[in-house]
Formats: C-alpha cells, sequence, structure tokens
C-alpha cells in the first residue's frame, strides 16, 4: 500500500514528516510511503538522521504552499506545490492515500479539485473524535470544513459520519444525534430545527434526536453532527482545555486521551480517495498515527462504502 505525505506540511517539515514516514515504514511493513516536496531538503533531514537516499520514495515538488496563504489561490497558482504533485499522485492512483499536516485549507480544497467530491456529496466534511466517559469514542462533524450548512447538508453529514464510525472504528449501527442547546425537536436555530426532520426520516441511520454540549462525552451517541463552525469552536476549546490541564501538571489517563498525537488527523469524508489532514504542530508520533489512519481507511473501504451508499 503506497501512502503519500507531504513531506513539506507542517511546522515541523520537512524533519518531522521524514521521521515519522521511517517509522511509519518500520511499524507497518506493508505500507510504502512516498515522500512529496523539496528533494534537497528532504535529503538534508536523510543525512541528518544518517539513512540512505534509497530508505524511501522521494517525488521531487519545488514549491511550497505556506500556512498562511489563501488555499484556492495558492491551489490554482502554485501547480508544482507539494500538495497539488502529491494530489495528481491520487488521482492517478499511483498512490492509495495522502497524508499532510500543512495549510488545511490547501489540502481540502485540493482534494476537491483533483480527486474531487463523491457523486451526490454535497460538501465534503471533515470529522473529529470524541474520546468517551465510558472507553472508545464518538465522532464529531463537520469541525471546520463548511462553516455554514444548509439542512439537507447536515443529513449528508450524518451519513457520512456514520459510515465513518462503523467502517473505520467499528460501531455498531452508531447513534446519530444532533448538536443542540436542548434535547426537545423544537430546540435550537433555524438551521438545526430545519435539520431535524430530515435526520428523523432518514432511514440509512439510527437517529437519536438532539444532544447538548455536556452529551459529546457520554454514550447518549456516537455520531454528533453540527456546522463547521460550531464545531470547530468545540474541537478548539476541547484542545486547550487539555493543554491548559498539562501545563499545570495534571495527569489522567482520560485526559490524555484528548491528546492529538495519538491520533495524528482527521480524514476528509465525501471525496474519492482516501485524504488524512493532520495537526500543523505534528511530529513524528502524529505522522506515525496518521499513516496508520490512512491505511486503515483504505482497508475498510470507506470510500466505495461511501459511493454505494450515495
Amino acid at each position: 500500500m503506497r501512502i503519500g505525505i507531504d513531506a513539506m506540511g507542517g511546522d515541523f517539515a520537512p524533519l518531522e514528516a521524514v521521521k515519522g514516514a521511517i517509522a511509519a515504514k518500520q511499524q507497518m511493513p506493508d505500507i510504502v510511503p512516498v515522500l512529496f516536496g523539496q528533494k534537497e531538503k528532504i535529503l538534508a533531514c536523510f543525512k541528518e538522521l544518517s539513512i540512505s537516499e534509497n530508505e524511501l520514495e522521494i517525488v521531487p515538488a519545488t514549491e511550497v504552499i505556506e500556512m498562511s496563504e489563501h488555499a484556492t489561490k495558492a491551489i490554482a497558482h502554485k501547480k508544482n506545490s507539494s500538495i497539488n504533485v502529491a494530489y495528481r499522485y491520487l488521482a492517478d492512483e499511483q498512490i492509495q492515500a495522502f497524508i499532510g499536516a500543512g495549510n488545511t485549507g490547501a489540502m481540502l480544497v485540493g482534494s476537491i479539485f483533483s480527486v474531487k467530491a463523491i457523486d451526490g456529496v454535497l460538501r465534503p466534511t471533515i470529522v473529529s473524535l470524541l474520546p468517551k466517559m465510558s472507553g472508545g469514542f464518538g465522532v464529531l462533524l463537520d469541525v471546520g470544513a463548511n462553516a455554514d450548512c444548509k439542512p439537507e447538508v447536515l443529513n449528508q453529514f450524518a451519513i457520512l459520519g456514520s459510515l465513518y464510525a462503523q467502517h473505520v472504528y467499528g460501531i455498531q449501527d452508531p447513534k446519530v444525534a444532533l448538536l443542540s442547546i436542548g434535547e426537545e425537536k423544537e430546540k435550537g436555530n433555524l438551521l438545526i430545527q430545519a435539520a431535524y426532520p430530515l435526520l428523523e426520516i432518514n432511514d440509512r441511520i439510527h437517529f437519536v434526536g438532539n444532544v447538548e454540549g455536556r452529551d459529546l462525552f457520554n454514550d447518549k451517541a456516537d455520531v454528533i453532527v453540527c456546522d463547521g463552525y460550531t464545531g470547530n469552536i468545540v474541537l478548539k476549546l476541547c484542545e486547550q482545555f487539555y493543554y491548559n490541564l498539562s501545563k499545570m501538571g495534571v495527569t489522567n489517563d482520560y485526559l490524555e486521551r484528548f491528546n492529538f498525537k495519538q491520533y495524528g488527523g482527521t480524514a476528509i469524508l465525501g471525496v474519492n480517495e482516501p485524504v488524512i489532514i493532520g495537526h500543523g504542530i505534528s511530529k513524528e508520533e502524529t505522522f506515525v498515527s496518521m499513516f496508520k489512519l490512512a491505511k486503515d481507511v483504505v482497508k475498510s473501504r470507506l470510500i466505495e462504502k461511501i459511493k454505494q451508499s450515495f
């Protein structure tokens, strides 16, 4: 299984990306990491790490999309960027998945422009895991790809999240809920109120109604649906809460489950090939987790199952 990585993506690129690819290859002999990026900088990392030039495959890309760049403009104008070159390989099936911790917007836009959205999917989405108090995980989506949504888009998020929870994380018949300010059907803003009846009659999901913010980490739902504006606020709040407690010296097994390093990244759901987006501050351990998630998505045949569903 050939998995591409944007070697130039992330705050500590390319060194940490290279280290992650090497470690992933050692831990998962059935994958072949393919590095996309500026060859001279990648080879300098090889030299620093005392590894052979033939240890990993390198696909040269002369340009880099920086974190601060406008995603759509950068994808359109930097044709030889590591992200664009990797997406061409993915579209041509020269790699089976692509991971990157660079410009999140460019990763998302690039996937839509290159491998494109699955027929029938209105808006591709990104997800985050919710560590449950009882063990296991729930899924929250969208967490930033779509700040403004229509009710029918949330209805599709419910299907995508349900398929992801079932086939990648092994949650059978996942319970799906809308994130709202009250459990009652009538609660919520206009978007939630309009989306509720659509999910209620959707026979492809197990809809259990509304849940509140206090239900994010309990067993009321396995898949929690919201617009990207709300989801991103929830995601960043959880991240900062974890960082603050860690700085205070708080140690707890459950708290440590909020450490993003364990999970690596999140899949873009709704595009035609497996794409994993990672955190900008990713290091070796996180990249290894991204490779593992990419491998799991490919092996689960998630993309094919989404295509069948839509």
